[in-house]
């Protein structure tokens, strides 16, 4: 092979410099604009990135590229009956049938701590409490939930994401069950409020004693070797593989517009029986023994369109400016649960591997901006636009494509801004270098060409 000559080494070693400055300026430019953004001057166009704030593009592959699943026959959900002494009805009935494991999305306590009568209207039904916490013990393999709270010294540091304290059901119920927490990270600062669900943490430490999310030690408790490869990943929050919804239809339905009930035609993966059918018995029995069985409240009758417990998930059909919430939590709950056991993961990229994607794409199209400028001059804005509009094509389809067919979540955000803000940078790095030529030498130069 032939050795570069002195010219020509000079020629890319000053090629890549001017490439890195203007990568540099690049990058200088999406920090100035995040900045600015933080300080509300765009507020006019709020409700435009407010339709959009929760959209991401895997969301378009989650919900319309993905194969349907089948129907995962390890778990079974139940709609939560509406008093204790029917829902103890409900897991004395499941103690018959033989699952594996049966998990209660529901507190069972005194909101507040205030155990009084007017307070806690629950503590009239002393008979369903009893029936209740003996149904409980009886059956002997119950997952309650528990919730991860914040004391008030340590929620005014402002770190949402730890916890101190643990908030339990009864004493007369946890006691003879296995307890594990059901918070799901979103960004609603109340229960009411509207909730986007993308990820859990799979386990969380609090006061030095570890404890695991609801989904976990269902998982746990069917299936430990599965489980602990999954929490062998140690992430301290991971991505949801939401591969199905259930299938909630009622004839109540018959008066609803098909344009409400449009974001629940999902992918149906799990078999799901309403309460009062369940107490009636009309369910084929196999389907419990052995399995996963879930209670939790998926409205007060199929069909009901409350948006208590409900999320708003990638699989809504309507990926951006959404309008109804598309899953209950325990149905969340389930996806996490068929994930650990299929051992179906979702890949993401380590936080580096973002910055230097973006970076040496960045810096290779402004290479072949500053070689079109140099040698094509006539056709570079042309060009330029053309492989900016490429560029962001394939970024975006490659995001797509690499978590529908391997389940690799590519957050190229970066990569992407920097693709589209690679232009005019372009541009306003070299129109100030020319003006400053201009100041110093008297005279137009185009220190970008040769």
């Amino acid at each position: 092979m032939k050795k570069l000559s002195k010219q020509a080494f000079r020629s890319i070693k000053k090629l890549s410099r001017q490439s890195l400055t203007i990568t540099v300026f690049v990058f200088t430019l999406m920090w100035g604009v995040d900045k600015i953004t933080d300080f509300k001057f765009f507020n006019a166009f709020d409700p435009i990135s407010q339709a959009l704030s929760d959209f991401e593009l895997t969301d378009y592959a989650f919900s319309n590229l993905r194969e349907t699943p089948s129907v995962d026959q390890r778990i079974v959900l139940v709609n939560l009956a509406p008093t204790r002494g029917l829902i103890a009805q409900q897991i004395m009935q499941l103690k018959a049938l033989n699952p594996k494991v049966i998990g209660v999305d529901s507190f069972f306590d005194c909101e507040g701590g205030l155990y009084d009568t007017l307070n806690c209207p629950q503590l009239l039904d002393t008979l369903g409490n009893l029936m209740l916490s003996n149904a409980i013990q009886e059956a002997g393999n119950v997952v309650l939930v528990s919730k991860l709270v914040q004391t008030k010294a340590l929620a005014s540091k402002g770190d949402i994401d730890e916890y101190d304290s643990i908030e339990y059901s009864d004493k007369m119920f946890r006691d003879y069950a296995r307890n594990a927490y059901a918070n799901l990270p979103t960004d609603a600062n109340y229960q009411d409020d509207v909730k986007l669900c993308r990820s859990l943490f799979p386990k969380m430490t609090v006061n030095g004693n570890e404890e695991l999310a609801f989904s976990v030690r269902l998982a746990m408790m069917y299936d430990s070797v599965k489980t602990e490869k999954f929490l062998a990943r140690n992430k301290y929050e991971e991505v949801i593989n939401f591969r199905g919804n259930v299938e909630l239809m009622d004839n109540r339905l018959s008066s609803i517009s098909k344009e409400d009930i449009s974001t629940t035609r999902y992918p149906i993966m799990f078999y799901a029986i309403d309460w009062d059918k369940f107490l009636e018995e009309q369910y084929l029995e196999d389907i419990f023994k052995g399995s996963i069985v879930m209670l939790g409240s998926m409205g007060s009758y199929f069909g009901d369109l409350s948006w208590e417990d409900k999320f708003f998930t990638p699989l809504n059909k309507k990926v951006a400016g959404r309008a109804n919430p598309d899953m209950f939590g325990l149905v969340v709950h389930a996806n996490v649960v068929a994930m650990i056991l299929n051992e179906d993961y979702i890949g993401e990229l380590k936080e580096w591997h973002k910055y230097a994607i973006a970076i040496v794409v960045c810096f290779f199209t402004i290479i072949l901006f500053i070689l079109i400028d140099r040698h094509l001059p006539l056709w570079f804005d042309t060009l330029s636009v053309l492989i900016q509009v490429v560029l962001l094509l394939t970024v975006s389809g490659s995001v797509v494509y690499f978590f529908t067919n391997y389940s690799a979540k590519l957050d190229l955000a970066l990569t992407l801004a920097a693709s589209a803000l690679v232009g005019p940078a372009y541009d306003i790095f070299k129109g100030f270098q020319n003006q400053f030529n201009k100041w110093f030498t008297k005279k137009p130069v185009e220190v970008l060409n040769e």
